[in-house]
């Protein structure tokens, strides 16, 4: 799972940055997206930012995307609880 946190000053680059991120996956926060993990997503995604976005952000803006390993463990609390809709339990 990819995290993709922004923090975008201009609205209309980041109106055009949460259209981009909602083909990918779904909004957690309202700048906060969750990305079902592969190499070929990041990739495109990092690729479409540095080509698409990059020269566009201003000096106060941010983007972080954390790559997250299918070793590490979430917790959900309140409404994200009800959220994990590919819950599997194996035992």
């Amino acid at each position: 799972m990819i995290i993709v946190s922004y923090d975008i000053t201009n609205t209309k680059t980041r109106t055009r940055f949460m259209k981009f991120l909602r083909k990918f996956g779904r909004r957690m926060q309202y700048s906060v997206y969750e990305i079902e993990n592969s190499s070929a997503v990041l990739a495109n995604v990092v690729n479409e930012i540095k080509r698409g976005f990059a020269e566009e952000f201003e000096e106060t803006d941010s983007v972080c995307l954390f790559n997250l390993s299918s070793s590490c463990k979430i917790e959900r609390y309140g409404y994200a609880a009800h959220e994990d809709e590919n819950l599997i339990i194996v035992r």
